[in-house]
């Protein structure tokens, strides 16, 4: 039942609403002071405040209407607060909605239109309050997924981790504040790095949330000793066992030997990478499987290449590879890629990896996924 307020300091007008309140279905109270509006306000909960604008102190000009307003705002701002006077004007009625009155009608009254003001007021301070819910819930949710983005970034490896004769350079830019794209880079010695890349089908929180449980598994697993086929196949059984049906991550695993300049790797359905090598060749490195979480039983090839001083590595999600012109052509397609590889590849891994994300914004205008990559160089000695 909706619940009035009424603040009026004549009986008669009291006692007059109060029978027209009650035959229309509402339930009321009465209070004839500004001082019992504003007790009444802080220990009630009212759709709607009808207030007299003239008191005992001022009759006729409304001031003691527009300051008691004024003091309602500051104790309740949603409160819905319907206007009634007899000794109304233009001036009067544009600066009572200035402070926040939502209505204002003039005394005597017509029943009917009251009634409709009155339900009009209600109904206008209840969409107030769910626009204002829904906002909140807004703010929130983008606090929240703020907090989970600067989460998913710490769990990625910084820029810091090197190894003597390798240099790492990455860049992670998620379509929205969490994405379904991962990297790591695990220092397993002196000599050995883990290399990985994968990417969640589907975007968002729920992508963002797999693939956290895919680097946990990963970095729980990562051993020398541990093939990257091995790797794959336990990491397929994982997803197959966990993964809601019809979710699967395409994932690059790589182990490289900086002693022997060998790198084994298994690729379960992901873009291949690039071996840039030292006279522009490119090599795409695609031995391994089908992506991770398609089949329980899925068995994983492994191969083996070199990484000889002064080549290149370069790991890509499809954020990357399928960024796409105006006329529909596909940047890992393109001869922009090919020729930014060969243009660049006696630069640091810093440089071409900033040269290759230029090349992709230029050739698409604006990346849509998520983009990861991923430049892993082996330096001269």
């Amino acid at each position: 039942m909706n619940r009035i307020l009424v603040a009026d300091d004549q009986t008669d007008v009291r006692e007059s609403l109060r029978i027209l309140f009650r035959s229309e279905g509402f339930a009321m109270d009465v209070v004839n002071s500004p001082i019992a509006v504003l007790k009444a306000i802080s220990s009630h909960r009212y759709d709607v405040l009808l207030l007299d604008m003239n008191y005992a102190r001022d009759t006729t000009s409304g001031g003691e209407g527009l300051e008691l307003l004024s003091r309602i705002r500051q104790q309740d701002d949603t409160l819905p607060v319907l206007l009634m006077t007899a000794w109304s004007t233009v001036g009067l009625a544009v600066q009572a909605m200035r402070i926040g009155a939502c209505d204002f009608v003039e005394k005597p009254w017509d029943n009917a239109q009251l009634v409709s003001a009155v339900r009009r007021s209600i109904e206008a301070g209840r969409l107030r309050e769910r626009q204002g819910k829904s906002a909140t819930l807004t703010q929130r949710i983008l606090s929240e997924m703020e907090d989970a983005r600067a989460t998913q970034q710490r769990l990625l490896p910084g820029e810091a981790l090197q190894i003597e004769g390798i240099e790492v350079q990455a860049a992670w830019l998620p379509a929205g504040n969490v994405g379904g794209d991962y990297f790591d880079v695990i220092r397993l010695n002196d000599r050995a790095l883990a290399l990985c890349i994968g990417d969640v089908c589907g975007k968002g929180l729920p992508a963002a949330l797999l693939m956290s449980n895919i680097q946990a598994t990963v970095r729980a697993y990562a051993r020398v000793d541990r093939s990257p086929s091995a790797m794959c196949t336990e990491l397929n059984r994982a997803v197959c066992a966990n993964a809601q049906s019809g979710r699967f991550i395409t994932l690059f695993y790589g182990l490289l030997d900086t002693a022997q300049n060998l790198m084994t790797y298994a690729n379960a359905g992901h873009v291949p990478p690039i071996l840039l090598g030292n006279d522009g060749c490119c090599t795409r490195l695609s031995d391994g499987g089908v992506g991770l979480g398609m089949f329980p039983n899925s068995v994983y090839e492994q191969n083996v290449v070199a990484l000889s001083p002064g080549e290149h590595l370069i790991l890509m999600t499809d954020g990357i590879t399928e960024a796409t012109n105006a006329a529909g052509q596909q940047f890992g397609e393109s001869r922009a890629l090919a020729a930014c590889l060969s243009r660049n590849r006696r630069w640091t891994a810093r440089q071409l990896k900033d040269a290759l994300l230029d090349s992709v914004t230029s050739f698409t205008g604006e990346l849509e996924d998520d983009a990861t990559l991923l430049v892993v160089s082996r330096l001269h000695r």
